[in-house]
């Protein structure tokens, strides 16, 4: 691991930590030229997933993907940042954790709905305009029915 103060490639790890549910790795090192010390977090990089987009054609799972969907939806919103992260591995572990390598695009709109929906109603319902497509203002009618109705029961 490079310095990212001096730019040295002689670094030791001081301390090595999981982080929980994700399998992320928290790693401190310090740099035997200069003597700093910094942070590095270490993920499973590679993953072998296919997403099966609604025209048929698959492509690889993109987590920054993800991660700009949701964000965009909280624009805006005050939803916390570790709160969106929380989100996107929740969605990554349920994806990686099936039995399939190739996963449906709308399966995974319906894993962030339902975790958008706890966190933030706008957010979810701006998730949804594009994840359900909607074409006019009687489809966030509709949806909104079903957000009342889901509170009040």
């Amino acid at each position: 691991m490079r310095c990212p103060y001096c730019g040295d490639e002689n670094t030791s790890v001081l301390e090595s930590r999981s982080t929980g549910e994700t399998g992320e790795v928290r790693r401190r090192r310090g740099c035997s030229k200069c003597g700093k010390r910094f942070t590095t977090y270490e993920r499973v990089g590679n993953i072998d997933l296919k997403v099966e987009k609604r025209s048929g054609k698959l492509e690889e799972f993109s987590r920054e993907k993800l991660e700009k969907g949701i964000e965009k939806a909280c624009w805006k919103r005050g939803v916390e940042a570790e709160v969106l992260e929380k989100i996107v591995d929740d969605v990554e572990m349920k994806l990686l954790n099936r039995r399939s390598t190739t996963v449906k695009s709308t399966d995974i709109g319906k894993l962030v709905l339902t975790r958008l929906k706890k966190v933030d109603g706008v957010a979810y319902l701006r998730f949804a305009s594009v994840y359900l497509d909607f074409d006019n203002l009687s489809d966030f009618k509709e949806v909104l029915k079903e957000m009342e109705v889901a509170m009040n029961s």
